[in-house]
């Protein structure tokens, strides 16, 4: 089968990003990053950007979606998709090949799964009249134009009732309708006690080389706390450190098993992409070698 993207794939602290740095320098490639936090300026250990990565036998791999907004912006499916599109139509048109890597299963999904869904219409005009209805109508309302949900949230909390209600409504246009996509999805995987055990190791190394000092930067940068418990993981259980909630030990064991928990996740994400017939080619312990090989056993077509 002919194919116009290469997608590395895979829970956190499986190498992927390393692996699709050397990927794109072997198959004169560039990357787009699927990552949901990865986004934001400012946030680079706790993301794990790794940028050393992308330098491979002195080639500075070119990646794409990785510090483009703010960490108080909100970034979503639709900005991803935008960008997406934007950075896949410019590898192509320097006759290269992108590769799609990262570890938010969403986003993946919307890409190799040509999800279909418009940006919602947030004015100040829908949001007003809806908060006017009482929670348990909107609950009606929102299950009615929606009966499945992936976050729970969106039953419980009245704002998250209403946007979730807004986005429902505006559902229908395929976002990757210009181009089409034709992906070799590669996955990376390891054993489950060898992925726990790497990402205990990775989260000590993350917090020697100043996770907790980066966090405290966007702090006094002007991101609340508030927002941190937003982003989630080391943003979390960090910024509940610095606020004296829970104490260095707390915070890391707890952190520790929220990522184990999240890595269970993803793998749980990708077994549904499976369910819903993609074909994810598994390698085991991100083997360069194995993935090479199932590149070169396919044409890659640079068409849009």
């Amino acid at each position: 089968m002919n194919y116009n993207l290469i997608t590395i794939l895979g829970p956190t602290a499986t190498g992927k990003t390393k692996l699709a740095a050397q990927l794109a320098n072997k198959f004169n490639g560039e990357i787009i990053s699927a990552d949901s936090r990865q986004v934001y300026k400012g946030m680079d250990i706790g993301t794990g950007k790794d940028l050393s990565d992308y330098l491979v036998d002195g080639n500075k791999i070119p990646y794409h979606l990785i510090d483009i907004v703010n960490p108080q912006a909100e970034f979503n499916l639709y900005l991803f998709i935008t960008n997406f599109k934007e950075a896949f139509k410019k590898i192509i048109s320097k006759n290269k090949k992108p590769f799609l890597t990262g570890g938010t299963g969403l986003y993946i999904s919307s890409v190799i799964q040509d999800y279909k869904i418009k940006k919602a219409d947030f004015n100040e005009s829908n949001i007003a009249k809806l908060s006017t209805l009482p929670v348990e109508e909107l609950r009606s309302l929102l299950l009615k134009l929606k009966t499945k949900h992936h976050n729970k949230t969106d039953l419980e909390d009245k704002d998250r009732i209403i946007k979730a209600i807004l986005v429902a409504e505006s559902e229908g246009e395929a976002l990757l309708s210009d181009i089409k996509v034709n992906p070799l999805v590669i996955g990376v995987k390891f054993e489950r006690g060898e992925i726990k055990k790497r990402i205990t190791e990775r989260l000590n190394k993350r917090l020697n080389e100043g996770m907790i000092k980066e966090i405290k930067k966007l702090i006094e940068g002007g991101v609340s706390y508030e927002r941190l418990l937003q982003l989630g993981l080391e943003y979390k259980f960090i910024a509940l450190y610095l606020k004296g909630e829970l104490s260095y030990e707390e915070m890391f064991q707890k952190l520790n098993s929220a990522i184990s928990a999240f890595a269970k996740r993803q793998m749980t994400w990708f077994r549904k992409m499976e369910r819903e017939g993609v074909k994810i080619n598994w390698i085991d312990n991100a083997d360069f070698n194995r993935a090479e090989e199932l590149i070169s056993e396919h044409i890659f077509v640079a068409t849009l």
